[in-house]
């Protein structure tokens, strides 16, 4: 069985029906890419439970996963494959559902990307992993009109395969980034040398230990390192605000 962990791209592509995206996820598990690899960004779930029935305007006001892990069974049974569910807010585009290991990308290093006055939205995340700004302007818009993206991390050796498994289930707009997702640690954090670049350059030396300390706790529980990853940033959220770098660095004040 070929080994598809070692992910060194990230191939992208546009989806107009959700059981278009249920169809290419199956086929991707079928394929053997690890569900830690695939992430979907989405506005238009159907669900027996909408949006409004688990996020506030408050939440979606103040943007970030508020909310916690929102499990599949609220949108769809292929989004319980995925890892790291939730919903956050993004300018331009509203409230997303986010899935697998882009959420916590989202929840993380980019929070500042999309919640800045500036309001670039999800365009600046984007171009970070490597998408030219056309492509990622394009997506944004799709994404607004109630369509769907998907993304999926493979080996660079086998891009092609998987540019045409995406091409066949109806995938348009397909790109492919010679990145991934940047991840926080490979396995428990044992300090901050352990943090990757990209996380630890957005972390003051307190909010590094906030954020070591949760994920490690967390990683203990469940084993799950995504899982580990958004309870990471939801305690630095909880403890701090942004400085104007966008470092969280600034400690909340109680009131």
């Amino acid at each position: 069985m070929p080994d598809l962990s070692q992910a060194e791209s990230t191939i992208s592509a546009v989806f107009k029906e959700q059981k278009q995206v249920d169809d290419v996820i199956r086929r991707l598990l079928d394929r053997d890419v690890p569900r830690d690899n695939i992430s979907v960004l989405g506005r238009n779930f159907q669900s027996e439970t909408r949006i409004a029935g688990f996020i506030t305007k408050k939440d979606v006001i103040l943007g970030g996963l508020k909310t916690g892990a929102i499990f599949g069974s609220l949108f769809g049974s292929f989004l319980s494959l995925l890892t790291g569910v939730g919903v956050l807010f993004i300018p331009f585009v509203g409230p997303i559902v986010a899935a697998g290991p882009i959420s916590a990308v989202l929840l993380g290093a980019a929070g500042g990307a999309i919640a800045g006055s500036a309001g670039a939205g999800l365009v600046s995340v984007l171009t970070t992993l490597g998408m030219p700004e056309e492509k990622a302007a394009v997506y944004q818009t799709r994404l607004e009109a109630g369509e769907f993206l998907l993304m999926v991390e493979v080996p660079r050796d086998r891009t092609g395969e998987f540019q045409l498994l995406l091409e066949s289930a109806g995938g348009e707009e397909v790109h492919t980034s010679e990145k991934t997702l940047a991840r926080p640690c490979l396995g428990p954090c044992n300090g901050p040398n352990d943090l990757s670049p990209e996380v630890r350059a957005h972390l003051s030396q307190e909010a590094q230990r906030t954020f070591i300390e949760r994920y490690n706790n967390v990683l203990d529980e469940t084993s799950d390192e995504f899982t580990a990853e958004q309870a990471a940033w939801e305690a630095v959220r909880q403890q701090f605000d942004e400085d104007e770098n966008g470092v969280w660095s600034k400690a909340k004040v109680s009131v």
